[in-house]
């Protein structure tokens, strides 16, 4: 069997669970893939083959036993560098940790392994993960295999642009302002920011984050199928003590109606028309799935959470994050840090906290009302790549853009981006978020928009 890289995470477990191909065969066609396209795009920054394939022939001796590896058997998945994974640097984008060498596994990595994935490579971030582009002074330039023209997302841009080519079934990302769901939208694939406490997180090679980030940034998956999203959540969200934040709250919640509340422009994003288009489009596949959709012309605030958020994850120690990035000398890290001092810089923790909780009620309340939303993953296609380093002008205009990205994760809820198609050779989609753990919501109303189509995937990257 042939071009097993191709395949669902879903179809190619069910495969090597019942002997049809091996692991080894799947982790052989996966390094076959990624040595093929890697070089175009630069998404996966470190690999060992053998280590691969040794973590493929424990999955087959296990099965050969009569044991059960667990739902992702044999599946290739890839691990973004800003996430413990043993033996392997911890980098985060950054010249200043080539030497962070992981001891253990990250809890999100550790439940991969035992759910019977092949950890497959390390996939390219931005410096410190700040951005919506993936570019960094350790590992280089991730490009996007729709077009080179475009940002591959970020910060996950490796983890989007690697799966969108076919490097891997399922993508490992982190989620602080749009770093799962922005790079699955770039890309033209899917991707969920899970409750905060949904998927456990700990990094054994660095120092912990202040508060703010570290109750804000999340783990995800990216893949080319709703269904695999599923799959990878399930596999990520088992318990790990290490993390203080994780709840054990069950993956299917009680059932609710096929109901969903449609937003165009939420607090003044004022999206362009392929963004509006897209969004109709799919509020009319929900329909034709027999879901209820119903339009409102605005929902609670968004401007100030997204301002909020950027400063409990920038304005928080924001002297020391700065003398770093200027150590480190990276243009994009300097970009983010300089372009929102004055929103983020002096801090105010407590006040910070005290809106956040105040703002979270009114959200809370709605989502009452509004259990699943519709709306835009970004108020413009995917950018042009590094627009955010153009001029001033255009740093604004990316920040504006990517409200929804921002403000979503103030308030701890789950976010899912849903690639609906194309726009010449740019990917374009829409964002579906749920009331807190019901994640189960947006995965339903997502396989309904997937099913009246998305972008053709994995694809050869296009190159130039």
């Amino acid at each position: 069997m042939t071009d097993l890289w191709r395949l669902p995470a879903a179809d190619l477990a069910a495969l090597i669970k019942s002997k049809q191909v091996s692991a080894r065969d799947a982790a052989s066609a996966a390094l076959a893939r990624l040595e093929a396209v890697n070089p175009q795009i630069n998404a996966v920054i470190d690999h060992r083959p053998e280590d691969v394939l040794k973590q493929a022939d424990a999955i087959d001796a296990a099965l050969a036993r009569g044991e059960d590896p667990g739902p992702l058997a044999g599946v290739p998945v890839t691990i973004k560098v800003n996430v413990d994974q043993a033996g392997f640097a911890t980098t985060n984008g950054l010249k200043l940790q080539k030497d962070a060498i992981a001891s253990a596994h990250n809890p999100v990595v550790n439940n991969l392994v035992k759910a019977g994935a092949v950890l497959l490579g390390r996939t390219n971030t931005p410096a410190v993960s700040y951005r919506w582009f993936t570019s960094n002074l350790i590992h280089g330039h991730t490009k996007n295999p729709r077009d080179p023209a475009i940002t591959p997302g970020g910060s996950s841009g490796g983890a989007g642009s690697a799966t969108a080519a076919g490097i891997g079934h399922i993508g490992h990302g982190t989620d602080i302002a749009g770093s799962v769901r922005y790079p699955a939208y770039a890309c033209g694939i899917h991707g969920l920011r899970p409750t905060v406490g949904r998927i456990p997180a700990f990094n054994t090679s660095l120092p912990e984050r202040p508060i703010g980030p570290q109750i804000s940034a999340v783990s995800g998956p990216l893949a080319r199928t709703v269904n695999d999203v599923r799959i990878a959540l399930a596999a990520m969200s088992a318990r790990d003590v290490r993390d203080v934040w994780w709840m054990p709250v069950p993956l299917e919640g009680p059932k609710l109606p096929k109901r969903v509340t449609l937003c165009v422009n939420p607090d003044g994003l004022n999206p362009v028309p392929e963004v509006v288009a897209a969004l109709r489009d799919a509020a009319k596949r929900l329909e034709a799935a027999g879901w209820t959709v119903e339009e409102i012309a605005d929902t609670p605030p968004m401007q100030e959470a997204a301002l909020l958020q950027t400063r409990l994850w920038l304005g928080d120690g924001y002297e020391a994050q700065l003398a770093a990035a200027e150590k480190e000398g990276d243009p994009g890290a300097l970009a983010c840090l300089r372009g929102n001092r004055d929103k983020v810089h002096p801090f105010d923790l407590s006040q910070t906290l005290a809106r956040r909780a105040a703002l979270t009620r009114q959200w809370l309340l709605f989502m009452e009302q509004h259990p699943l939303l519709l709306m835009p993953v970004s108020g413009m296609l995917p950018f042009a790549d590094q627009l955010d380093r153009k001029d001033e002008e255009s740093f604004k205009q990316v920040w504006h853009a990517q409200l929804t990205q921002i403000a979503i994760p103030f308030f701890g809820l789950p976010g899912l981006t849903v690639s609906t198609g194309m726009v010449g050779r740019v990917p374009v989609g829409v964002q579906l978020v749920g009331q807190r753990f019901r994640e189960d919501m947006c995965l339903l109303a997502g396989e309904a928009i997937e099913a009246g189509g998305a972008p053709p995937s994995p694809i050869d990257p296009v190159l130039g």
